[in-house]
Order: structure tokens, then sequence, then C-alpha cells
């Protein structure tokens, strides 16, 4: 676990993780740095949406792309506040993605050191540079909190 002040750009996605969870959302953010500067940012939208792709990693290398105008975003380094899921991991491995910051762990629904654990498959297509435990506790918290509110 890695214990040191938030950088800016998971500062940025835990503010992107509030915002969605004052929207209702499930808390999660994340952001895209190209040459030291985000580059798209998202929280969780699937109920906004009305889409239950639009997890915040997707929607931040959907706003990658776009805005690199390529599909391949080796140069990139996407930030986010919670261990990816199966869908996400393999859209990151798709993107071919440089490095992976998380925050929180998933036990139940991650894809990295969790579940499936998709980087060390050999049907992978591509491994990013992983880092987990970044902003730990405060995502975790973030997260706690909201389902403890949910659940009354």
């Amino acid at each position: 676990m890695v214990k040191w002040p938030l950088p800016d750009p998971m500062a940025r996605a835990m503010a992107l993780a509030k915002a969605g969870a004052a929207a209702g959302e499930v808390p999660v953010g994340a952001v895209v740095v190209h040459e030291g500067r985000i580059i798209a940012e998202a929280h969780n939208e699937p109920r906004g949406l009305l889409d239950p792709t639009a997890h915040a990693e997707i929607l931040a290398i959907r706003g990658a792309a776009k805005a690199l105008g390529q599909e391949r975003l080796g140069e990139c380094d996407l930030y986010v506040t919670l261990e990816p899921c199966p869908m996400c991991a393999g859209a990151i491995a798709h993107a071919r993605l440089g490095r992976l910051y998380y925050g929180a762990s998933d036990p139940k629904g991650g894809a990295v050191e969790n579940g499936v654990r998709l980087f060390d498959q050999p049907e992978c297509l591509h491994r990013p540079e992983v880092y987990g435990g970044i902003g730990e506790s405060e995502a975790a918290e973030l997260l706690q909190e909201f389902f403890r509110e949910r659940r009354g």
C-alpha cells in the first residue's frame, strides 16, 4: 500500500468521486493525464446516463481518446479512486494505457489485484504499470460512507 499525500490527479479524481456521490452515483472518479496535464476526467454516471457501462474509467478513457484523436493511450496515465472492475480493466488494456494508479482496492468487484486479475492473465493484450493504494483510506472512507447512508 502506497501512503503519501495525494498527487494532484488523484486529488482531482477524489473531487470527481465526491461530485458523483452528490449526484447519487457510486463515488468513483477518474482522470487521464498526458504529458503532465489532465486531458479527460469523469465520475461514475450509470444512473444519470442510463448506461451500465458509464463507469468513471470508461468515460475518462473515451474523453482522452477524443482529446488526442486516437484510440491508443500508451503515453497516458489513468488515476481512479477504486480498483477497476473487469470491464474497466479490459478497456484499460485495449486503450494501451501506460500506467494505472488507483486508490481503494475492491475485493468484491475488482479485477486488478482481486478477482480475475486481468493484467496477470497470459491472454491479456497489454499490461500497464500498476500502482495501487494511492489515497486508499480517503477513497475507501468515501465509498463506505456512501453505502452506509444508502443502507440507512
